[in-house]
């Protein structure tokens, strides 16, 4: 076995995708994936067992989001980011773990890596079925994919200007805890529906960042058509970079349309002054394939539901930006205050044709 993944529903014989994912991850972006999610558990256990207070933590809460969010399916298949993150993720938890007096500390806390081949191998460690007892191991498993949940919306909502430090509180504590093998099933239980509860909490932050800035949605009739402009496919679920997009493409002659799970855009009153939002380009997330070719300019993916395209010339237009990442495709990063420049997909739009239409 190269690998062990059974993080979503489509996993390879239901019981988990073992040589390659069926979302497209190979072993090497599987591995450090395992070996993320180790290192994070191991900056929760210094913040729990060094009694650190998450209010002074700042961008070391910041980061925890990003790199759980890296990690949910369809969202970053670059291996290289991968990398990047770990060693970024290290030197904070070494850093954190220098300010706290206690020594008895697990080795997520400690290990070192310091090569790309003792990454790998170090992944190989620590993924899902280092823990042997398959109940505690599936508890483990359920809260940390509902804590990559919690952190995707509290990202986003993050982006827009709010947080709760209640949740990163207890993202600390949940990770730290599946690192405890000696944790009973009913405790784990507990756990469960205790991440549930903070789950249902992250929606409420997101819910209410999202209606502040953008109002309350409303029913809304979008166009599925297409227009003879030259355009831009936004996916994904940050509302943020919908926004700056609409706001750099104004006057340009390039329209913007969504994607799959940025379809509710268009509900948002806040989005329907903008003329240059024209509507939505096509069906559920896995037609990408076919449909990005048709659809003929660049695509931005603000967060998961990549699907690895067929052909060099989709790959050619993919740009990335946030958590989500794809090999060989450029990754667009926000400055200090949140700001990204987006010329570079519309320079790009300008000399490639109008979308096709797909459907009326």
């Amino acid at each position: 076995m190269s690998m062990f993944c059974y993080q979503c529903q489509e996993t390879a014989k239901g019981t988990g995708c073992e040589i390659r994912g069926v979302c497209g991850k190979t072993e090497e972006v599987a591995k450090l994936q395992d070996l993320l999610i180790y290192t994070l558990k191991g900056i929760a256990e210094i913040v729990v067992k060094g009694k650190v207070d998450v209010a002074g933590l700042g961008q070391i809460n910041h980061e925890v989001l990003s790199s759980l969010f890296m990690t949910i399916t369809n969202a970053n298949f670059d291996a290289t980011a991968f990398e990047v993150e770990i060693e970024k993720m290290l030197k904070l938890r070494n850093e954190l773990r220098a300010k706290i007096s206690t020594h008895k500390l697990h080795d997520a806390a400690t290990f070192e890596v310091a090569s790309k081949e003792s990454m790998q191998e170090k992944g190989a460690s620590v993924g899902v079925l280092a823990t042997q007892n398959e109940d505690i191991r599936s508890l483990q498993q359920m809260i940390t994919y509902g804590l990559k949940g919690m952190a995707a919306y509290t990202h986003h909502a993050l982006n827009i200007g709010k947080e709760n430090g209640e949740i990163y509180a207890f993202i600390y504590e949940a990770l730290a805890a599946t690192l405890n093998d000696g944790l009973s099933a009913d405790e784990l239980v507990a756990l469960t529906l205790k991440t549930g509860q903070f789950g249902v909490t992250a929606m409420a932050l997101l819910d209410e960042a999202n209606t502040t800035k953008y109002g309350h949605p409303q029913i809304t009739e979008v166009n599925i058509g297409v227009r003879k402009n030259p355009a831009i496919l936004i996916s994904g679920h940050d509302l943020t970079d919908l926004e700056q997009l609409l706001e750099q493409t104004k006057g340009t002659g390039v329209d913007v349309y969504t994607h799959s799970e940025m379809l509710p855009a268009h509900y948002y009153p806040f989005f329907k002054k903008y003329d240059n939002l024209a509507g939505n380009y096509g069906n559920a997330w896995w037609k990408q394939v076919d449909e990005f070719v048709s659809f003929n300019g660049p695509i931005l993916f603000t967060t998961n539901c990549i699907v690895p395209p067929r052909s060099e010339e989709v790959r050619a237009r993919i740009f990335t930006t946030n958590a989500s990442g794809y090999p060989g495709c450029p990754h667009i990063e926000a400055d200090a205050n949140g700001k990204k420049d987006f010329s570079p997909i519309i320079a790009m739009a300008k000399t490639l044709k109008a979308p096709a239409e797909i459907e009326t």
